[in-house]
This record gives C-alpha cells, sequence and structure tokens, in this order.
C-alpha cells in the first residue's frame, strides 16, 4: 500500500493496526528488495550475512578448541 499506491507509512499503519516504526522497517527492506540493495541489504544478502556470521562464530570456537588442545599436547609431550 505504501509503494503501490504512495500512501504514508503512518496512513497505511493506523489502517492495519501496526505501529509505524513495523511498517516503516518493513518499506524499507521491500524497497531494497525491488532496487537489489541499492538502498540497503536484500533479503537475500540479510540471510547470508546471518548465516556467515554464525558460520564464523562456530569457526572462532573451532579455533579456540585446537588452540587449547595444541598447547595441552605440546606440553605433555615435553
Amino acid at each position: 500500500m505504501v509503494l503501490q499506491e504512495d500512501r504514508t507509512v503512518n496512513a497505511v499503519a493506523r489502517d492495519l493496526d501496526l505501529t509505524g516504526s513495523a511498517l516503516r522497517l518493513w518499506v524499507e527492506q521491500a524497497r531494497a528488495d525491488r532496487n537489489k540493495g541499492k538502498t540497503g541489504l536484500t533479503t537475500v544478502e540479510r540471510e547470508e550475512l546471518a548465516r556467515l556470521r554464525k558460520e564464523n562464530r562456530q569457526l572462532r570456537m573451532d579455533r579456540e578448541i585446537l588452540v587449547k588442545a595444541a598447547a595441552f599436547f605440546a606440553k605433555h609431550q615435553a
């Protein structure tokens, strides 16, 4: 409604019984998707970013475990 009918976010939010801030975020996301990311991250990019951040956390934990294991075995080999 905001994008297709050129209505204001607040007017549409009132009609749909939503908060203006929530609807505004959805409209911004829809615009980013329509513009293929020129005005922000697309939904696909946001999903990929979340996936990569999760993977990065896991890799950091794996690395920390390996560093501790290497130190443990080096200490007990001597």
